[in-house]
């Protein structure tokens, strides 16, 4: 029984592998608006049912003003805005709307799909009234072609190799997988020759099947983002409020708009650096931006690339310092809002 649970799994992993390939016929350029350059400090892609106020959402937080009507398709490509906050040019993403079935390809949904994929963040609007059925139905959409929302990579360490066989090993007595599930699934991969050490005691097969297919795994942070609030009870909205990665809004009385925009910041978790010249105060008008746990090493890339090349020391002020100004290396982790000034050989 075991065995015939593992193939059927295996099967629609395959299955769900080739949904990530090009349509046919489509050609690299894609024609239509999706083939966005990513750009800014981070990009933040709108996904959500058609009508949901993604596109109000946008004109509100950019400059952009993205095609806004009260029906469905309104917005029939990919249109992109910039979010300034705090020094930092984030890039929005509003996606056409996604209907059931996109992960086949219905409603461009491949097209929606993929763009989403290059996000650093996915929020999810939602109609507050709708709650239950639209959030199921996305998070299967996306989950059949190999998003992971808030989700960590599993727990698993595979290495395939030239020779030697499999070698599998637990690193606590399982409570799912078993040696006989994991040989089974690894040969059905034709992965006859590699190194296995699964960690996590509570891995499951779509665990392993999601680390022998990483190349189509993309684990991104989702923000549920629920809109039209002004159209549930108090009681209902209260208990929306409490969800986990979730915020409440409402575009149409600007209620909470702002409240989302905090929200994606921190989910994002960017931090700005300011840089100091000797003699010369620090200028707080413009930013490095970086991603939180940076060090200085990232911090000389985001300057310039070759500024390792001379790198003597850096001085630091701000919270990662233990002491103003902290003389540190290379390998020194930066925090939110340091001042750091960095000394040439």
């Amino acid at each position: 029984m075991v065995n015939i649970t593992d193939k059927i799994k295996d099967k629609l992993a395959r299955l769900r592998a080739q949904l990530l390939e090009p349509a046919p016929g489509a050609g690299s350029g894609g024609g239509s608006g999706f083939d966005v350059s990513k750009s800014g400090d981070a990009r933040i892609a709108l996904v959500g049912f058609p009508s949901v106020g993604k596109s109000t959402f946008l004109s509100k937080i950019t400059k952009t003003k993205s095609e806004v009507a009260a029906y469905a398709f309104t917005t029939l490509t990919a249109i992109p805005g910039v979010l300034e906050y705090g020094g930092a040019e984030i890039q929005v993403l509003d996606l056409p709307g996604i209907i059931e079935g996109a992960a086949e390809g219905k409603g461009r949904g491949r097209q929606v799909i993929s763009a989403a994929k290059t996000s650093d963040m996915i929020v999810m609007v939602l109609d507050a009234t709708k709650r239950a059925e639209q959030r199921a139905l996305l998070e299967g959409e996306l989950e059949a072609v190999g998003i992971r929302l808030n989700r960590d990579p599993p727990n698993i360490y595979l290495k395939p190799k030239k020779a030697g066989g499999m070698k599998i090993t637990f690193q606590a007595p399982p409570k799912i997988l078993d040696e006989k599930m994991v040989f089974n699934i690894l040969r059905d991969y034709k992965l006859l020759n590699c190194e296995v050490l699964v960690r996590d005691e509570y891995a499951t097969v779509d665990d392993l099947i999601d680390v022998i297919m990483k190349d189509h795994r993309k684990y991104i942070k989702c923000l549920y983002v629920y809109n039209k609030i002004d159209s549930i009870s108090v009681e209902f909205l209260d208990e929306l409020a409490r969800e986990p990665n979730t915020a409440v809004m409402s575009c149409e009385l600007d209620l909470g708009i702002q409240d989302v925009v905090d929200r994606c910041w921190e989910e994002l978790r960017l931090i700005r650096i300011y840089t100091k010249r000797k003699g010369v105060e620090p200028d707080f008008s413009e930013a490095l931006i970086v991603r939180n746990g940076s060090t200085i090493e990232n911090v000389c890339d985001q300057v310039h690339r070759t500024l390792k090349e001379t790198f003597k020391y850096a001085l630091v002020w701000g919270q990662s310092a233990r002491h103003v100004p902290q003389r540190v290396g290379l390998g020194h982790v930066v925090a939110d809002e340091d001042v750091v000034s960095i000394v040439a050989k």
